[in-house]
């Protein structure tokens, strides 16, 4: 379990927070080839935590599209609608850290409880709830979030406002009980990336042309 900061996500200070860290948002990144080396993308990204580490800033992109902001729009509402199915209160997720990994769930639910919510177009929507699991693209954030922030269950939450009234939502819970073998996972490949974070830190700093 990570320490945890109760701070409004997204702000200028919340970006600074997450510089330097491994974020369980990338986390299915760093686990793709599993077993294997790691891909491009994940090696980018090991070289974009290297330099916020070594510059003690975070790298800004204003990269956004329409899925983002459709995300930060509806969230609020697909999160008032799941209080409303599960007759419970959802506090903001705040950030989670360590030294070197950081999470932001979409809320807490309790003291053992927290949620992740993605808002969708209807043909995602579909196949997950045909499907009845969460969609395997935010399998490592979801179960990334619930290891570290040691909660006993996370609620995946899909919205689709383009869904017939009262069908909009879907929700998969899956339970710390039954995700060791994915924690060890985790774990494992974890430990592999920060070798990596290091290994790139040296290149890039027996790169660095200064006068003393």
């Amino acid at each position: 379990m990570l320490d945890y900061v109760d701070i409004r996500q997204n702000s200028d200070e919340w970006l600074e927070l997450r510089g330097g860290l491994l974020t369980s948002s990338k986390l299915g990144v760093v686990m793709a080839n599993y077993g294997k080396s790691f891909g491009e993308p994940a090696k980018k990204y090991a070289v974009n935590i290297a330099i916020e580490q070594i510059t003690g800033k975070s790298i800004k992109s204003n990269y956004s599209n329409e899925h983002m902001q459709r995300g930060h729009e509806q969230e609020p509402i697909a999160r008032m609608l799941y209080e409303d199915e599960m007759f419970c209160s959802v506090k903001d997720g705040g950030f989670f850290k360590s030294d070197t990994i950081g999470c932001s769930p979409d809320g807490l639910v309790g003291d053992n409880g927290v949620i992740e919510i993605k808002s969708v177009i209807a043909s995602t929507q579909f196949a997950t709830v045909k499907r009845q699991y969460l969609d395997p693209a935010y399998k490592w954030q979801c179960d990334g979030n619930l290891k570290f922030t040691g909660r006993d269950w996370l609620d995946f939450v899909s919205y689709c406002e383009d869904f017939p009234e009262g069908g909009q939502l879907f929700i998969h819970r899956i339970k710390k009980e039954d995700r060791q073998e994915q924690f060890d996972m985790i774990d494992n490949r974890i430990n592999q990336f920060l070798i990596l974070i290091q290994e790139s830190k040296e290149i890039i700093l027996e790169n660095r042309y200064y006068i003393e």
